[in-house]
């Protein structure tokens, strides 16, 4: 049975991973997240999860490694992290009353392979207000989030509806990553 192993800081993956009973360490090596002109959002998180994963296959042993790389897109336009207050103010205003992706890629890597996926889901907000928003990003919880918001805690209220996979919403696509796994796991 290979090792499992997180390339990832985010405290959300983990948790994801440990509700699922997976057994993992963590190890996380900076990569340059650097993207070649031209890709399509689904294509860009897809890259940079796979430079992740290789980035800790290339020194583990006998393990399968789990990159993984989450965007908030928005009128096909990639939302990062905010840089600031102010950018996460701008950030959730542009969100407000409208739809927009969510779209995690994953890479497993093991024996010299790579196995990459995406998963979509779509969120749609409520109209905002600016004593909204500033209620919120003065919380701190939208700084360290793709689109400056997490669904998974206060940003919660900010949600109407989603589609699709909560779980990758909140960053992984749990219930795909385990099933992939336990596949690789019996070859």
């Amino acid at each position: 049975m290979k090792k499992i192993i997180l390339a990832s800081s985010s405290p959300r993956r983990r948790d994801l991973l440990a509700n699922a009973e997976l057994k993992f360490d963590v190890c996380i090596k900076n990569v340059d997240e650097t993207l070649p002109e031209g890709l399509a959002p689904a294509e860009a998180v897809e890259y940079i999860a796979k430079k992740k994963a290789l980035a800790i296959s290339a020194i583990a042993e006998d393990a399968i490694v789990i990159g993984a790389d989450t965007v908030v897109v928005l009128d096909g336009k990639v939302m990062g992290k905010p840089k600031d207050k102010e950018h996460a103010c701008q950030m959730l205003s542009a969100l407000s009353g409208k739809e927009h992706e969510v779209i995690t890629g994953v890479c497993l890597a093991y024996d010299d392979k790579a196995e990459t996926f995406h998963c979509v889901s779509k969120v749609k907000f409520w109209e905002l207000s600016d004593e909204e928003i500033k209620h919120y990003v003065t919380s701190g919880e939208p700084m360290d989030k793709a689109g400056a918001y997490g669904i998974q805690g206060k940003g919660s209220v900010l949600v109407e509806r989603i589609e699709g996979d909560y779980f990758n919403i909140v960053g992984l696509p749990v219930s795909r990553v385990v099933r992939e796994i336990r596949r690789i796991q019996k070859k």
